[in-house]
């Protein structure tokens, strides 16, 4: 992908004059391997044939804008009054974010006036009747140990204009959005419609997708808890799989577009003979077909386990099984792959009569509803306190992220440009190709 400095340019409301309540933790720090300087910038570049490939000084070799505190922020912290709000499916550590958001700004900057937007973007639109509810320090304490979202949620765009009308009859300075792309193209929308009314509103997100698929973040919140949650499966399907003679466990997982969790989960619990992502397409008949190569393997080893995302094997399905239209969000809707192959292997091995034992696992629902594990808590924790530094300084139109293991500030377009996929030539899958054993396509 071509990226430039302009791309990587955040937006702000204006110059930084008021200091921050931070002053005393910022001040005699020195830059070191483990922080970075406000005024310095991360390097997008991570490889030295990429950088070679660059053909400017250091200075403009494009680079990110390194996210933290600041020691002068954009808004007074006594007058300024902040709305939150998610939307989308169930991620683990939505509450989280929205805990760690609420806890900085009330112990550190002062900010009293914060509130959350219920059931995602309906919450801005005066039709639907939603209710505000006050986010305390009290409120949100251990919300953190709860799955899904305080605030509700919901699918689906809302105009822009009524949003922004809601935001300033509340005379809100700050929102944080907390969604998927989806969502962040929504925020994109808001933060245009307040430009154009020249008001002086940040809008920051924190990317929020269970299948890691959003670009330019090393990893998504929740998705650390959702493959790990998701190794259970497969640990049950391996049990099952080993109980029967010609045992089959085939396991559904979430990854519409990215196979990111079939992957890390099935190397997390390798017992995992066969995986399907989105990213590569497979064939079910013929001499090097999936159906084939799982008979051989059944005949070798009596079991199998085979983990597939969600989103896999569009290709091999035909418009009868569904999958017409689109959603709330503008996402195609998929026909059911987990289903479908359930059904092609069954009527497979009864064609040829061999005995087969399968059992069919979909826990997507049981994951995106669990609490964020320790990992996931921490990370939520230190997204939220970056995006509280963010906008407290005037930044806008950006979400917080992480890049090469720094925290950093990534404009929203830039975010939402390309789906972050797993790279069929990429090291990730010939891992999983290593640990599984399966041919490189089944074709």
């Amino acid at each position: 992908m071509q990226v430039d400095s302009k791309d990587l340019l955040v937006k702000t409301l204006g110059p930084c004059r008021v200091a921050s309540p931070l002053g005393s933790l910022l001040r005699d720090r020195r830059p070191t391997f483990h922080n970075v300087a406000e005024n310095d910038r991360v390097v997008f570049d991570d490889t030295i044939s990429a950088l070679a490939s660059r053909t400017c000084a250091p200075a403009e070799l494009p680079s990110f804008e390194p996210a933290g505190a600041r020691s002068k922020i954009f808004f007074d912290p006594s007058k300024t009054r902040v709305g939150i709000v998610t939307c989308g499916g169930l991620c683990p550590g939505l509450n989280d974010v929205i805990r760690a958001i609420v806890l900085e700004l009330v112990d550190w900057y002062g900010v009293d006036k914060i509130y959350g937007f219920r059931n995602g973007y309906q919450g801005f639109i005066a039709s639907y009747g939603r209710s505000v509810v006050d986010l305390t320090g009290q409120v949100v304490s251990s919300i953190n140990e709860q799955g899904g979202t305080i605030l509700g949620t919901s699918r689906g765009q809302q105009d822009p204009a009524e949003i922004v009308d809601c935001l300033e009859r509340m005379s809100i300075n700050i929102l944080f959005v907390i969604g998927g792309d989806g969502t962040i193209r929504g925020a994109l929308g808001i933060s245009k419609e307040i430009a154009e009314r020249g008001a002086k509103i940040a809008v920051v997100g924190i990317p929020k997708t269970i299948d890691n698929d959003i670009m330019f973040i090393d990893q998504s919140f929740g998705f650390q808890t959702a493959f790990s949650e998701a190794t259970k499966s497969i640990r049950a399907a391996h049990v099952e799989a080993t109980a029967s003679p010609n045992g089959v466990g085939l396991v559904r997982l979430m990854g519409r577009h990215s196979g990111f969790i079939a992957c890390y989960a099935s190397l997390a619990m390798s017992d995992a003979n066969f995986v399907l992502i989105p990213e590569v397409p497979f064939q079910l008949d013929g001499e090097n077909g999936l159906l084939n190569v799982l008979r051989k393997r059944l005949l070798r080893r009596h079991h199998a386990v085979m983990v597939v995302a969600e989103g896999a094997g569009q290709n091999v399905l035909s418009p009868e099984h569904g999958g017409q239209g689109t959603d709330a969000s503008g996402n195609v809707k998929l026909q059911d792959i987990g289903l479908y192959l359930k059904k092609r292997i069954t009527d497979y091995f009864a064609g040829i009569g061999m005995e087969l034992n399968l059992k069919y696992i979909d826990p997507s629902y049981a994951i995106r509803s669990v609490p964020a594990n320790p990992y996931d808590s921490v990370y939520c924790i230190r997204l939220g306190h970056n995006a509280v530094h963010a906008a407290m300084s005037g930044r806008t139109e950006m979400v917080v992220g992480r890049w090469n293991s720094r925290f950093v500030h990534v404009p929203m377009p830039l975010a939402i440009r390309e789906r972050y996929t797993v790279d069929p030539d990429g090291d990730l899958w010939m891992s999983v190709l290593e640990s599984t054993g399966q041919p490189r396509s089944f074709q």
